[in-house]
């Protein structure tokens, strides 16, 4: 094991140990491949899954093998007008299994996500039965703080260019706290505890995913 890969490993056993003070149920993987078979393993035959825009759900591989395997699959991808969009993101809202990344995670176990839209976000606080975050390593930050300088420095700037937005980090990499009409950075939610025991479980990956 590296030094690396040892540390990731400290990180991540400190991380599941505040998430379950928090009500939040913690894995950690040392491979990309080993999280997504952990991701697999607590979702159900059968059941419905649903994902909001992730990269790391989409690197990871994980999206093929819920639409060939054995699950009723929400894909928010299929629509094609603002009324097919409203009746997916209904049918999302009472899924069974929601699948996303985090923008951040502190080392105290409090997920930092901040999104434009706010369906990913508004999932993650309540609705489907269960919510399953799949986060690589990169995404660790020691505080609050340092989630919000995260997002705002690597990966929002990334995701407006990824979404051809029209905004100043979009063309200069650097957040100018914009009030542009296509900003991504409109809700800020930071979760510190799930009511609902276990309801939140997140699979912390030994490897980069996502921005």
């Amino acid at each position: 094991m590296t030094p690396k890969e040892k540390d990731y490993e400290n990180k991540a056993s400190t991380i599941i140990k505040n998430l379950e003070k928090r009500q939040m149920k913690g894995f950690y993987c040392p491979t990309v491949k080993e999280g997504v078979e952990k991701v697999l393993s607590l979702i159900k035959e059968n059941s419905s899954v649903a994902w909001g825009g992730s990269m790391s759900v989409v690197e990871s591989g994980l999206l093929e093998k819920l639409k060939s395997g054995n699950y009723s699959v929400i894909d928010r991808d299929k629509a094609c007008d603002e009324k097919s969009r409203k009746e997916i993101y209904s049918k999302i809202a009472v899924c069974d299994n929601f699948l996303m990344s985090t923008n951040a995670i502190t080392l105290d176990g409090e997920l930092v996500n901040i999104d434009g839209r706010g369906n990913r976000l508004s999932y993650l606080i309540f609705g489907p039965e269960s919510v399953i975050i799949l986060a690589g390593m990169n995404k660790v930050v020691t505080d609050v703080e340092s989630a919000v300088k995260r997002i705002r420095s690597i990966a929002t700037p990334a995701n407006t260019v990824r979404l051809e937005r029209k905004t100043p980090c979009a063309s200069t990499g650097r957040c100018a706290d914009c009030l542009s009409p296509q900003t991504i950075c409109c809700s800020t939610v930071i979760t510190r505890y799930s009511l609902v025991p276990d309801r939140i479980k997140v699979v912390l990956v030994g490897e980069e995913l996502g921005y």
